[in-house]
């Protein structure tokens, strides 16, 4: 999996995320303006997970009771292999 970075419409602050590469010219879609590179997003590549670490995408795990993406079965701190998520 490749990076995530946000980027930024500095006129009208609206912000994608995109698998971006910090050398190219991404162009916003609506007004034709460059769009600035404003930070990547966590987890950093490479990682099991595609969900951006972000409140409503995070679990604790059971073991360590560290945060880990909830589309993740073993925990990226522990290694170990996490409860189910509850319906």
């Amino acid at each position: 999996m490749a990076q995530l970075y946000r980027l930024r419409t500095p006129s009208t602050g609206t912000e994608v995320l995109l698998e971006a590469q910090p050398d190219r010219i991404y162009l916003d879609e609506a007004t034709g303006e460059r769009m600035e590179i404003v930070g990547k997003v966590l987890p950093l590549a490479p990682s099991a997970s595609r969900l951006p670490w972000a409140v409503e995408n995070l679990r604790f795990c059971n073991w360590c009771d560290q945060p880990a993406q909830r589309d993740l079965n073993e925990c990226p701190t522990c290694q170990r292999r996490m409860n189910p998520l509850a319906g």
